[in-house]
């Protein structure tokens, strides 16, 4: 789902030598954090493409967010294609630390549903992700731990474990971040039993400049279910960051 280049490989370097292999791994999920702070608005379309078992779904929304300070974000997706969901809307308030908040517009009910956090792991629309897979990872809601390091494709990557400390719908969580694009490449998704249920591969990155800072961003995301063969893909288009919109779009109150 941008970089200060010198301060960032500065940085890595030094917690990699010099703290435990924990402590590194959170090292590594702030510096993500840092390095996707400060895009101040961001909107496009994004396609969405169930892989059923003999079909295929094509789905259009609109994606707008919003950075409301370095430590919440809002998300506002509204379904546009096919007719028969044109109209669903999802918000979602994402914090660093406290509980995050989404609701969910259905037109055909006429009302407005708040998804709880039994709720969350739930599948969004049909597809692979769930209402917990939409929502920004704040990296104080995680433990972390089995930092490691590869080289791949003259790019450095850096795999570790997380576990949410909140109610979850995963164990655990394996994410693979990318030193070039300082960006989630990869995150293996296990079950509450402890099996590997799901694989999300993030590819295509654009780079956008917003004031003096550059950011990358993933122009594709393929879920894959392990356990059922489905698969889940979003496809983003016409995507502009550092654009300023109205706070009062992301209102529970403008759902409707």
């Amino acid at each position: 789902m941008g970089n200060l280049f010198l301060v960032c490989l500065f940085f890595s370097s030094f917690v990699l030598s010099s703290y435990s292999a924990d402590q590194t791994a959170l090292g590594i999920a702030q510096l993500v954090k840092e390095s996707n702070t400060g895009f101040v608005g961001e909107q496009g379309k994004m396609e969405m493409i169930l892989k059923l078992e003999n079909q295929e779904i094509k789905r259009l929304m609109v994606s707008k967010s919003l950075e409301v300070s370095p430590d919440e974000n809002r998300t506002l997706l509204v379904f546009e294609i096919p007719k028969d969901v044109r109209g669903t809307k999802l918000l979602t308030w994402s914090f660093e630390s406290k509980d995050d908040s989404q609701w969910i517009y259905l037109p055909s009910l006429r009302r407005v549903k708040r998804i709880t956090s039994s709720g969350s792991s739930s599948s969004f629309m049909g597809s692979e992700f769930t209402f917990e897979d939409l929502r920004n990872s704040g990296i104080k809601k995680y433990e972390y731990s089995n930092l490691s390091e590869l080289k791949k494709d003259n790019d450095i990557l850096w795999k570790y474990n997380r576990k949410s400390l909140k109610k979850s719908g995963y164990s655990k969580q394996i994410v693979t971040v990318s030193k070039k694009y300082m960006n989630i490449v990869k995150i293996e998704y296990f079950d509450r039993s402890g099996e590997k249920l799901k694989v999300a591969e993030f590819s295509n990155f654009k780079q956008f400049q917003v004031k003096n800072k550059t950011m990358w961003r993933a122009g594709r995301i393929v879920m894959r279910n392990l356990q059922t063969k489905k698969s889940s893909i979003l496809i983003w288009s016409e995507r502009k960051i550092g654009v300023r919109i109205n706070k009062s779009v992301f209102q529970k109150g403008s759902l409707k």
